[in-house]
């Protein structure tokens, strides 16, 4: 269920262009009020006021992600986002940072498969500086050689950093394990070669072409005013000279279909560790998917806390592991589920006989009643307690906005978790479960080892 815009209204801005504004839910008392503006050129602003707070998350979300770069552009999006902190026409990289610290205020950025996103969280009287500083970065970057040249050993030591964490590491090897030497398939980070090949016309190509008002959405959560918001960010952005294109609409929401047909694969790099590092998994569902509420309580009780079934069989009845756990990555047209483990090398078939039994037990029989009633108080508490702070609420609504165009309430979040039924359940586990996993190692594992590994998922 989704919550319709309730108000419409359009103000007058400069020039005579106005901007058209929408209440998307009206909260309460005047708390969680969520507002929605469309500036001339494209420009969304979403907010959500909070006035019994004394801070506020401003952040800037771009359309674009690891999975926008060709082949040779891999890791661009990501450098891009290193370069954007080193300076604009009106500051320098230690005027950005400072302006930020002299205050208090904490500001940073990341960049993921779909989306990048940069913000800063200040008290609430201090937002028109943030509101001023990132969107410089964002407007007004000059990406200099010089910027390039340094930083690039940055974020070498970046991706070498992960290299170093196999537990971090097995995850980018199993994605490329399921969706293989594709945009989505390939790091976020990018690899050495890419890396030290790209060059400042690549980058400032691939920032002029991607962060366009119409592919920027603009949060804010906290003690805040939305029209000031919206004034504020207009000035900084028509300032820099953005918002030409006065006919511009926003860019919609990704979309597409993409199947993931990988089965049976498996990837083991082999690394002297002290800990093999195990990701056994399958494609899962796309972001839009009306089955996601399903899976996400069937993750939960799987995998997703204490309580949950693997943790009970693999640690607490055989301590077989220290970690072990079940995720979901979701993006605009496929999935994935993954099932973790870090445990001895010599324990990983039986570690993964056990995973892979679970998974099938609940693939043909789906959940108890007890498991599925926890389940669903355990996602909805985390849900909620996952939203307790500004920076949280500002990630929300822009990722809202960017993917799926709308905004649900907590009330809505809660009883689409509420709502899902133990049939729903069974199904989704049929239908996902019941696939053909694929398999990544990171850690001491010899050819007849992965052998009997390759065995294990037949």
């Amino acid at each position: 269920m989704t919550t319709r815009p309730t108000v419409a209204t359009a103000r007058p801005t400069t020039k005579g262009r106005a901007v058209r504004t929408h209440t998307l839910l009206p909260g309460t008392d005047g708390i969680g009020t969520v507002r929605r503006s469309v500036l001339p050129g494209g420009l969304r602003v979403v907010t959500e006021t909070l006035p019994t707070v004394r801070s506020a998350t401003f952040g800037i979300w771009a359309g674009v992600g690891s999975r926008d770069e060709t082949p040779v552009l891999n890791g661009a999006t990501h450098y891009l986002e290193h370069l954007l902190f080193k300076g604009t026409r009106r500051r320098s990289a230690l005027d950005i940072s400072a302006a930020i610290d002299a205050v208090g205020g904490e500001m940073n950025a990341f960049t993921a498969k779909e989306y990048t996103c940069y913000y800063a969280r200040v008290l609430d009287t201090d937002l028109p500086l943030a509101i001023d500083v990132v969107s410089d970065m964002l407007t007004s970057s000059v990406i200099r050689q010089e910027d390039l040249d340094a930083e690039r050993g940055v974020v070498l030591e970046e991706i070498a950093m992960t290299e170093d964490d196999p537990g971090d590491q097995v995850h980018d090897l199993f994605t490329t394990v399921l969706l293989g030497d594709s945009p989505l398939g390939r790091p976020v980070l990018g690899t050495v070669d890419t890396v030290n090949a790209l060059s400042r016309d690549q980058v400032a190509r691939f920032y002029r072409k991607h962060y366009d008002p119409t592919r920027l959405v603009v949060a804010a959560a906290g003690n805040l005013d939305h029209d000031a918001v919206v004034r504020q960010v207009h000035q900084a952005f028509e300032e820099a000279g953005v918002l030409r294109d006065t006919d511009a609409v926003p860019h919609p929401p990704r979309d597409g279909s993409r199947a993931i047909r990988a089965a049976g694969r498996m990837q083991v790099l082999d690394r002297r560790t002290e800990q093999a590092h195990v990701v056994l998994g399958v494609p899962g569902l796309s972001r839009t998917d009306e089955r996601r509420w399903a899976l996400g309580v069937l993750n939960t009780a799987l995998g997703g806390g204490m309580s949950s079934r693997l943790f009970q069989e693999v640690r607490e009845k055989r301590g077989l592991a220290y970690s072990v756990y079940s995720y979901t990555s979701s993006f605009a047209d496929c999935g994935m589920f993954g099932v973790y483990a870090g445990c001895q090398p010599r324990r990983v078939p039986e570690v993964l006989k056990i995973c892979r039994d679970e998974l099938h037990q609940v693939a043909e029989h789906g959940l108890t009643d007890e498991e599925l009633h926890r389940a669903v108080g355990q996602l909805s508490g985390s849900t909620v307690l996952g939203l307790e702070d500004t920076g949280a609420l500002m990630n929300r609504l822009g990722k809202s906005e960017l993917c799926w165009g709308d905004q649900l309430s907590v009330d809505d979040l809660l009883a689409n978790i509420a709502a899902v039924t133990p049939d729903e359940v069974r199904a989704v586990a049929r239908d996902i479960l019941g696939q053909r996993p694929s398999l990544a190692v990171i850690g001491p594992v010899k050819d007849k080892q992965a052998g009997r590994l390759q065995d294990a998922l037949a």
